[in-house]
């Protein structure tokens, strides 16, 4: 999948541009031996023969140092081979040698680009400063020069103020691939999932890590056969469960472009074969790069399609209530830009989107980004993370954990013997603690368990649904396993949460999570227990609220009332009494009178939503049936509710 590899981790180095400028320069110089040694490298370098035109350029310099032709022609012909360290140096040297002179504008800009290749951005600046003060205002590299010379201040002032530490490398038994890229993890950490390669021109295949005791990862072993073929799989995405996985592959039959994005589901331990996301999604250009959501239900990628900013630009599609995906949509500004805008990351949150461009002032080539979601589309101005995170090199993907704790990216390993380019050299998965000015703008945590029937206490398929009870919208919508009944939903701090399971002929379960107060924040695991749907059986009504000694049903009930209705549409044959139960504090006549009007207050919302009044009844309890005895306030509190109960 090499275009898939180079479009997001080993872009080449736009030095490349600028032709051999010094192939027919004269030589400043009226020393006889100098001018034959120039001319025989002329002659060398005409008949293509560059090695031996290198060896003729490096006696002129070792004879005659003074001279700034020879390191220039050398750097000329260094570069046109891809030896970019060895061009930089016979550039600089040349070029410290010579004059200012407008016959020297592409070499300036050469240098400048060289320069920033390396990181080393005081030449470029003066490189580039060069550049511009000599070459025709029109003159083809002026814009880059400039937005370059923005770069090189952005990247001083970035070093010396650096945000958190240096990423480091994974260690053991991770790193063993020649290339590895594309880190992603479940919610709760247990699966990294990557893409890995032996050699350059292998195939690519998608590879899991399981978190082990000590919070290191275990040997990668392959996803699935059924997902890594004879053709090319890589740049996954993994949903927060672990059970959605969307990844790239490129040319396989049927495909609609160069490279398409796949959808497999896991049941049980088993992965389903993948289908192409068709055409919604998938366009006949290169689509790559994919981001779940963490419910696996937004999807966050790159693409090249005609209609976009730039050269490649961010898509988003969503999941729609038939099972279908929704027509792709161009993120737009400010998240795309003019230029290259690749490999999203959206945090578990979903609330902060992380990418890399070099479409934005950063340090000087493809630089991550941080964007926070305002409302249900917009997406603020974007945040260069600053350095170490961003280097004078092209940045890859990044990949925060739902905590906000952990971070990991892939690099390239620098000065790596024998790499005879930036394509050869080897690719590794790093770890970093995520400083506060990266995190994402929401700090998430996780409920996870599994889903029975209350009755047979086995495994069941459920949908769960986690409501913000504040704006009562739908955040995430995720299925138990239906072989082993598992689930994990991502929660937000700072969130007033209601979830809800439900399955055919069961009763929902309403669970309420309140995260307002960010002391308590920790993962929870929770088993649920679904009650069929039969005479007798009854739910607590969990999230439905009043004010102390009150009965009207305060505004953020409202997500649970409205649930309701719908259980009750959907068992039109049913009967129920909406029953109110209290704690003991207080008199018993006032405790009773109060769980009447409680109950009558769900009773009167149900009727006036167009329920038959037939099928409702209401009664208050008071302090009679408590669920636990009445010796703390969580008892107290358990006491104090509202349930459904069939007839």
């Amino acid at each position: 999948m090499r275009r898939l590899l180079s479009a997001s981790l080993l872009l080449s180095l736009a030095v490349l541009s600028p032709t051999l400028a010094q192939a027919q320069a004269k030589l400043a110089s009226t020393n006889t031996k100098a001018n034959n040694l120039w001319e025989k490298a002329q002659e060398q370098s005409t008949a293509r023969d560059f090695p031996k035109a290198i060896e003729t350029l490096t006696q002129l310099n070792e004879k005659f140092p003074s001279l700034p032709e020879p390191f220039i022609k050398k750097g000329s012909l260094l570069k046109a081979m891809g030896e970019n360290q060895a061009a930089f140096e016979a550039y600089r040297d040349g070029l410290s040698k010579a004059s200012l002179d407008p016959a020297r504008a592409t070499d300036y800009y050469t240098l400048g680009e060289l320069a920033m290749s390396f990181g080393d951005y005081t030449t470029a600046a003066d490189s580039y400063k060069k550049y511009l003060k000599v070459a025709p205002k029109v003159q083809r590299y002026q814009p880059r020069a400039q937005r370059q010379l923005l770069n090189c201040e952005f990247a001083a002032k970035a070093m010396a103020n650096p945000i958190g530490i240096t990423p480091t490398r994974l260690g053991e038994p991770l790193n063993n691939f020649r290339y590895q890229y594309f880190p992603a993890l479940t919610a709760d950490n247990r699966f990294l999932l990557f893409t890995g390669r032996l050699k350059v021109d292998n195939g690519e295949d998608l590879y899991i890590s399981r978190q082990e005791k000590d919070g290191g990862f275990g040997a990668p072993v392959s996803i699935s056969p059924i997902i890594n073929t004879a053709y090319n799989e890589g740049a996954a995405t993994i949903s927060g469960d672990g059970k959605t996985l969307v990844f790239v592959s490129c040319d396989r039959p049927g495909s609609l472009g160069t490279c398409d994005l796949y959808i497999s589901r896991r049941t049980g331990n088993n992965w389903s074969k993948p289908l192409n996301l068709g055409r919604n999604v998938n366009s006949p250009a290169w689509d790559s790069q994919p981001t779940l959501s963490a419910d696996g239900r937004t999807l966050y990628f790159t693409s090249d399609r005609r209609g976009g900013l730039g050269q490649e630009d961010i898509y988003v599609t969503t999941l729609q209530p038939d099972g279908t995906w929704s027509v792709a949509r161009n993120l737009g500004a400010p998240v795309n830009t003019s230029g290259k805008d690749m490999a999203p990351f959206i945090h578990a949150s979903g609330t902060t989107l992380y990418y890399v461009t070099d479409g934005l002032v950063g340090m000087g080539g493809l630089d991550v980004y941080r964007c926070e979601l305002e409302g249900s589309s917009k997406w603020s101005t974007p945040q260069n993370l600053g350095y170490p995170l961003n280097t004078f090199e092209n940045e890859a993907s990044l990949f925060i954990t739902s905590d906000n704790k952990r971070g990991f990216c892939s690099r390239s390993r620098a000065n790596e013997p024998g790499a005879k380019s930036d394509r050869d050299r080897p690719v590794e998965l790093f770890g970093f603690e995520v400083p506060k000015q990266v995190q994402a703008r929401e700090t998430s945590t996780y409920t996870q368990g599994r889903v029975f029937d209350a009755i047979t206490k086995k495994p069941i398929k459920a949908d769960v649904q986690l409501y913000d009870l504040n704006s009562d919208e739908l955040t995430q919508f995720v299925t138990s396993d239906p072989e082993v009944g598992d689930y994990t939903v991502v929660l937000n701090e700072g969130r007033q949460y209601a979830m809800y399971a439900a399955a055919d002929k069961y009763l929902m379960k309403s669970l309420s999570f309140d995260y307002t107060d960010k002391r308590n924040f920790d993962p929870l695991t929770l088993d649920i227990y679904l009650e069929p749907v039969r005479a007798g059986r009854s739910i607590v009504l969990n999230n439905l609220f009043f004010d102390t000694n009150q009965y009207e049903l305060k505004r953020k009930s409202q997500t649970e009332l409205n649930r309701l209705i719908q259980f009750m549409q959907q068992y039109r044959e049913i009967q129920v009494e909406i029953s109110g139960h209290t704690d003991d504090v207080g008199a018993d006549a006032d405790n009773m009178a109060l769980s009447q009007n409680r109950a009558r207050s769900v009773y009167n919302y149900l009727v006036k939503q167009g329920l038959p009044e037939a099928r409702l009844r209401f009664k208050g309890y008071g302090e009679t049936k408590p669920l636990a005895p009445n010796d703390s306030e969580a008892h107290r509190q358990q006491n104090r509710r509202i349930e459904l109960r069939i007839l």
